[in-house]
C-alpha cells in the first residue's frame, strides 16, 4: 500500500468535512442571505500537462478521443485487451440509452481490472518520477517484474521517456529546469551530488516541470476568475483553492450562470486562450456545501 497517496486523500478527506462543518445549514441562515458554492477542478491535469511538454502522440490522442483514459492506457499496454476490445469482448466505455441497464458486454475496467490499476497507478507515477524500484515496492513484486510493466507504458509513450531524458541531461548541465511559464527550480547541488542524490535531483528535475506546469494553470485560472467582470457583477467572490481546485460563493439564482464563466476561465486560463495541445478538462458543480459538492 502507498501510505503517502493514502495520507493524502485522508487529509484531503479531513478538509471537506471541516469545510462542510463550517457551513451553516440552510435551515439556520435566513433565506435573503443564503449562498451557493461553485466548486470547479482540472481533469487528470498533470497528464494533459505531461502530453504537452512531452508532445506524446498516444497521450494526446487519448484525450481527444475522451472518455476513461486508464483504460485507453491498459489497452495499448498489453495486446490481449486491445484484441478483447477489437473483437468487442469488451467495451472501453458504455453509455446507457433509455431502457438499458447494463451494457451488453462486460466494461474493460471489470474485466480487466488488475491491468487497468497499475495502468492508472503508472499514468501517475511516470509523471511524478516514479522508477522501477519504487514501484516493486508498491506493488510488491521484483524490479525486474515491475521494470516489465514500466516498459509496457513506455512503449506507446517513447516521446515522454526522450522527454525525461532531456530534463534529467538539463539538470546535469545547467543545475535547473523549468515550468511552462518559465518559473526555474535550480538544483545546485548537482556538481557534487553522490550517485544516491543525484537520483533524487534527477527525478525532481522529471516531476517539476509537470507540477509546477500545473501550478502555472491553477494561478493564471484564479487570475482569471478574479479579474472577471461579469462573476463580479453578479456576486460571486473566489474563496478557497486546494492544488487544481477552486471554490467559489455567490448568489444560488445566478449560479449555473457563474458555473459557465468559471468553466471558461479555467478551461482558457492564458488570458482567455489555452495555450497547451490538449484541452483542459473541467469539472464543476453547484452546491451547498464543499462536500456536497464533490
Amino acid at each position: 500500500m502507498n501510505y503517502r497517496i493514502c495520507g493524502a486523500f485522508k487529509r484531503r478527506y479531513i478538509l471537506r468535512r471541516l469545510f462542510q462543518r463550517l457551513h451553516i445549514s440552510a435551515a439556520e441562515r435566513p433565506p435573503t442571505l443564503w449562498n451557493s458554492l461553485i466548486v470547479a477542478d482540472y481533469g487528470q491535469l498533470e497528464l494533459r500537462i505531461l502530453a504537452h511538454l512531452a508532445s506524446c502522440k498516444s497521450m494526446l490522442d487519448a484525450f481527444k478521443a475522451g472518455g476513461d483514459f486508464h483504460s485507453r492506457t491498459a489497452m495499448n499496454m498489453y495486446p490481449y485487451i486491445r484484441e478483447a476490445v477489437e473483437k468487442k469482448h469488451v467495451l472501453l466505455e458504455w453509455h446507457p440509452q433509455p431502457g438499458e441497464d447494463k451494457p451488453p458486454v462486460p466494461l474493460l475496467k471489470d474485466a480487466f481490472g488488475s491491468e487497468r490499476r497499475k495502468a492508472k497507478m503508472l499514468n501517475f507515477s511516470i509523471a511524478y518520477g516514479k522508477t522501477p524500484v519504487g514501484l516493486s515496492r508498491d506493488w510488491k513484486v521484483s524490479v525486474k517484474e515491475a521494470k516489465k510493466t514500466v516498459d509496457l507504458w513506455y512503449n506507446d509513450r517513447k516521446e515522454v521517456l526522450q522527454w525525461q531524458e532531456e530534463r534529467k541531461k538539463e539538470a546535469r548541465e545547467f543545475h535547473c529546469v523549468h515550468t511552462l511559464l518559465g518559473r526555474a527550480r535550480r538544483f545546485p547541488l548537482m556538481a557534487q551530488a553522490n550517485t544516491y542524490q543525484q537520483g533524487h535531483i534527477e527525478r525532481a528535475a522529471i516531476n517539476t516541470p509537470v507540477q509546477g506546469s500545473a501550478a502555472d494553470v491553477a494561478m493564471c485560472a484564479m487570475l482569471q476568475i478574479s479579474n472577471n467582470k461579469r462573476l463580479k457583477e453578479l456576486g460571486w467572490k473566489l474563496l478557497l483553492q486546494v492544488h487544481d481546485e477552486v471554490i467559489l460563493e455567490g448568489p444560488t439564482e445566478s449560479a449555473e450562470v457563474a458555473k459557465s464563466i468559471v468553466v471558461e476561465c479555467m478551461s482558457k486560463p492564458f488570458y482567455g486562450k489555452n495555450i497547451l495541445n490538449v484541452d483542459l478538462s473541467v469539472d464543476a458543480k453547484c452546491a451547498k456545501n464543499w462536500y456536497s459538492g464533490k
